[in-house]
C-alpha cells in the first residue's frame, strides 16, 4: 500500500512514525521481508560525514558608517570573494591564508564563526558618493553579522573512487596521502548509509529536500555542480562511480562544530567535512527494495591517481563490504584500505535525526522539482573561439 509525504508527515506529527536507520532497516527487511517492512516504517535516515571540497558561505557584514563598498575581502587573512554588493561576501572552504598558507584557510574561517570566535575582517573599496570609505578593519562573529548561510555547490557525491597510487613515489591528494607502489587505498562515502546510494534513482530527494546540515536544519538547493548520474549502474540501480551531487543551503548560525569541521589534507590543501543527513520516506516497496542495500551490494572503483590526466586508469571494481575489512587484494597482493570519511559520525548523525523526525522537530518536505536522471560531466579542452 502506498503511502503519500503528507501521510507520514501527519504520523510523525502524531508521534506515530516509525523510523530507522539506513543500517538497521537492512535486518528489518530480512526478518520482516519487504512487503511487511513497507507497510511497518515510515522514514529511513540516511547519513555522511566527508570532506566536501566544494563548500563555502555567504555572509552580510552590515554598514559601516561611513559605508564602503567592498571589493577586496579578507577574513582572518583569508580571502573571500567581494564580487557582488557592497557588504557581501563568499568565502570558499579551499581558499588559504595569505600569511599561514595551508595551515588554515576558508574552512578554518567558516568553523571558526560556528564556535562564535570573533574573525578579523579587512576590506578595501571602491569610493564613490554613495560609499566614501576606501577601506576597513575591524573584528565580526556570527552574531554581530547580518545573514550568514553555508551554500555547498557540491556534496554528498553518490559515490566516489577508490584511490591508490601505482608510482615511484608518495603522492598527496585530495584523497590523502598515497603511499607508492600500490602501497595504500583510501576511499569516501558511508555505503550502506550514504543518502544517494539509499535512492538511487532521486524518487524522493530532490529540490526543496529539507535536510539535516552540520547540526542544523536545510535544505537540497540544487542539482550538484558536476551531476553526472548517466553513470554504469549495478542491477539494483547503483552508480559504481561518481553520479549524483546535491547543492546544499542551511543557516550557518544554527549550525553545530561537531558535525562540520576544518581539515589540511598533507601537502594538498585545506578541505572541510561536512555533516548531511537525509530522510527517505518509505512511500512504497520500491523505496524499500532501495533503502535495503548493503555494503555487499556497493561497488567503487580503484582508480590511479598517480596517472597526470583528465581521464585515469582504472584498475579493478570492490564493495565497500571488501573496503572495511581493512584491505583489500590488488595485482595478486594485499593493500591496506582505510576511509577518508567517518562512518562512526554518519552513524550518529543519522540517530540525531531518527530522534528528530520520532520526536516532531523534523517533518519531511516532497520535491519541488526532480534532480535530473540523465546528464554527464563535460571536459574543459583548449580551442579557439573557431573551433567551439
Amino acid at each position: 500500500m502506498a503511502k503519500s509525504f503528507d501521510e507520514i508527515n501527519e504520523k510523525i506529527k502524531k508521534g506515530q512514525a516509525v523510523v530507522v536507520t539506513a543500517e538497521e532497516i537492512i535486518d528489518i527487511v530480512k526478518e520482516k521481508g519487504v512487503k511487511q517492512t513497507a507497510k511497518e516504517v515510515d522514514v529511513v535516515t540516511t547519513a555522511t560525514f566527508s570532506p566536501m571540497c566544494s563548500s563555502g558561505a555567504f555572509l552580510n557584514f552590515g554598514h559601516s558608517d561611513p559605508p564602503i563598498n567592498i571589493k577586496k575581502v579578507w577574513l582572518n587573512d583569508v580571502p573571500a570573494y567581494a564580487g557582488m554588493a557592497a557588504i557581501d561576501a563568499y568565502i570558499g572552504a579551499t581558499e588559504v591564508s595569505e600569511s599561514e598558507g595551508l595551515r588554515y584557510g576558508g574552512a578554518h574561517v567558516i568553523e571558526d564563526l560556528i564556535a562564535g570566535k570573533a574573525v578579523k575582517l579587512q576590506a578595501v573599496g571602491r569610493v564613490t558618493d554613495c560609499y566614501p570609505r576606501s577601506e576597513i578593519e575591524t573584528f565580526i562573529t556570527k552574531d554581530t553579522i547580518n545573514q550568514a548561510y553555508l551554500f555547498n555547490p557540491r556534496n554528498v557525491y553518490q559515490n566516489y573512487a577508490v584511490a591508490v597510487n601505482s608510482t615511484e613515489r608518495t603522492i598527496y591528494t585530495y584523497m590523502g596521502t598515497l603511499l607508492p607502489k600500490l602501497g595504500n587505498a583510501t576511499y569516501a562515502t558511508s555505503g550502506q548509509l550514504s543518502p544517494l546510494l539509499n535512492d538511487p534513482h532521486y524518487r524522493t530527494i530532490g529540490i526543496g529536500t529539507r535536510i539535516f546540515l552540520c547540526g542544523a536544519q536545510g535544505y537540497v538547493a540544487w542539482e550538484g555542480t558536476q551531476h553526472s548520474p548517466s553513470q554504469e549502474r549495478t542491477d539494483k540501480g547503483i552508480p559504481v562511480s561518481g553520479a549524483a551531487t546535491i547543492a546544499l543551503i542551511g543557516n550557518l548560525k544554527d549550525m553545530s562544530r561537531d558535525y562540520i569541521r576544518a581539515a589540511t589534507f598533507h601537502n594538498y590543501g585545506v578541505s572541510i567535512f561536512i555533516g548531511v543527513g537525509i530522510p527517505i520516506p518509505i512511500l512504497d516497496e520500491e523505496m524499500v527494495e532501495f533503502v535495503s542495500v548493503s555494503d555487499k551490494d556497493i561497488y567503487a572503483e580503484i582508480v590511479d591517481y598517480s596517472v597526470p590526466k583528465r581521464n585515469k586508469p582504472v584498475l579493478g571494481r570492490i564493495t565497500y563490504a571488501e573496503l572495511r575489512k581493512g584491505k583489500i587484494t590488488l595485482r595478486g597482493r594485499e593493500v591496506p584500505a582505510a576511509s577518508i570519511s567517518s562512518y562512526a559520525k554518519a552513524r550518529e548523525i543519522a540517530g540525531v535525526l531518527k530522534s528528530w523526525i520520532q520526536k516532531g522537530d523534523f517533518l519531511l518536505t516532497e520535491p519541488v522539482q526532480k534532480l535530473p536522471e540523465k546528464g554527464t560531466t563535460k571536459p574543459l579542452d583548449i580551442q579557439t573561439k573557431e573551433e567551439l
